[in-house]
């Protein structure tokens, strides 16, 4: 499938898919005044493990490209990845000043780039502290100039604001959410190429959820892109290229968190086969940990939230911390600030009855990994 041929002025975008999705959209229109590009992909990413999430925006890429783009990404030792770009100290990087001006050493380059009439590629996370809420991939034509450490800059400086974003859509209270009950994991499998060979009746109710009824139509590209990263993530880990793991936390379109985990399956003699999808509901221990990074507590904040959580006073805390009363309390201000309530009670109904107490009424909940 090639790129289309619109540009700037013209362009077709692939969509804005997801909770959020204006966020992306609004970005990206802001950038293009100070960066052009002429292509580009914007993910949310579970800050834990950068795998994609919601909202996702793509634009001027065909969706013919999603499955080799996940599989450049988690199965070979490409030049600039995701997660080289999360972890680096700048938070951003082009292609060609990575190469030194040799992008022929990158996959990518050769095998989406170069055919599709590109020249360069910017990358850069979307941070706040050491965790990564989403990302961006831009890409410029050939016949343009390469991107520069300036254009670096202009991306990388909208990051904390898109950041901030992002985990506000983390956290956000959907009314119409479903209740949360027992309901079967659903089981799919996944052949070399990325495509679904077979699935069950609770899978296919899932992926309704995460992505709505278009998930099987090939031509829209939002709606499985982030399933099929966890699909080239756990190939990538069954053939010792990534030490996973190979499961992303994703908002369905209700605003019910769901988990989706992968792994390789093989045959009896060792060949590889098919890679296996299970999707089901999260549990608290899963969505917890998310929530806590969203509202950007520090460790010893976590604790200390914890320990309110269990109607401890503050003396107490101060006794199992081994901390002084006027630090916790210089703690507790941080943390109601950050919650944005004025007192322990007010912190203790904005955990548990907007993020927790769903989680916490189902059967699976786990109360003691609440905090993670």
């Amino acid at each position: 499938m090639t790129m289309s041929t619109e540009r700037p002025g013209e362009r077709r975008e692939s969509g804005a898919a997801g909770r959020g999705g204006e966020l992306f959209a609004a970005a990206s229109e802001r950038l293009r005044r100070v960066t052009p590009f002429d292509a580009a992909a914007w993910f949310g990413t579970d800050p834990t493990t950068v795998l994609p999430i919601s909202p996702l925006r793509v634009e001027n890429i065909e969706p013919v490209h999603c499955e080799g783009y996940w599989r450049r990404e988690y199965g070979s030792e490409d030049i600039l990845l995701f997660r080289d770009v999360a972890r680096s100290r700048s938070g951003g990087g082009t292609l060609g000043l990575a190469t030194g001006g040799f992008p022929g050493r990158s996959l990518r380059y050769r095998e989406f780039m170069r055919p599709q009439g590109y020249g360069d590629n910017l990358r850069a996370a979307f941070r706040i502290g050491e965790r990564t809420w989403g990302v961006v991939d831009l890409f410029r034509d050939s016949g343009r100039p390469p991107f520069t450490e300036r254009d670096v800059r202009q991306v990388t400086a909208m990051g904390p604001e898109l950041a901030l974003g992002l985990a506000e859509l983390a956290i956000a209270t959907t009314e119409d959410a479903p209740p949360t009950v027992t309901e079967a994991p659903g089981t799919a499998l996944f052949d070399e190429s990325g495509q679904i060979i077979s699935l069950d009746t609770h899978a296919e109710r899932w992926l309704d959820e995460l992505t709505g009824p278009r998930w099987d139509r090939p031509q829209s590209p939002l709606p499985m892109a982030t399933v099929q990263s966890v699909v080239a993530r756990a190939r990538s880990v069954a053939a010792g290229h990534d030490p996973g793991p190979a499961a992303a936390r994703l908002r369905g379109g209700s605003g019910r968190w769901l988990v989706v985990h992968a792994s390789c399956l093989r045959s009896p003699a060792g060949e590889p086969g098919p890679v296996a999808v299970v999707l089901e509901p999260a549990n608290s221990a899963q969505i917890a940990p998310i929530i806590v990074e969203a509202y950007c507590l520090t460790p010893r904040e976590q604790q200390i939230t914890q320990c309110v959580a269990r109607g401890l006073p503050t003396a107490d805390i101060a006794a199992e911390l081994h901390l002084s009363a006027h630090t916790v309390r210089h703690h507790l201000k941080a943390i109601f600030a950050k919650f944005g309530v004025t007192s322990r009670g007010e912190l203790v109904a904005k955990l548990f009855a907007e993020h927790y107490g769903p989680l916490m009424h189902a059967p699976d909940a786990d109360l003691e990994h609440v905090y993670g």
